[in-house]
């Protein structure tokens, strides 16, 4: 049992830092727009893509580290 838990953990660590680090690439790509500066404006359509795009990429994380 602990060691599902652990495994489980590990898991959603290494997907939480994978996501943060897709963000940052995505981030250093897309040189137009500076996403942090739009979503402290309140921009709602940044918002709105930079959500579907870590809601894509946490996907993909889960199903390749998750099987």
């Amino acid at each position: 049992m602990w060691n599902s838990l652990l495994i489980s953990a590990l898991y959603g660590t290494l997907g939480v830092l994978l996501s943060a680090l897709g963000y940052k690439l995505f981030d250093l790509i897309e040189t137009k727009v500076d996403f942090a500066e739009e979503l402290k404006k309140g921009n709602m359509a940044v918002a709105i893509v930079v959500a579907g795009f870590l809601l894509g990429i946490c996907f993909i994380i889960g199903r390749t580290v998750g099987g």
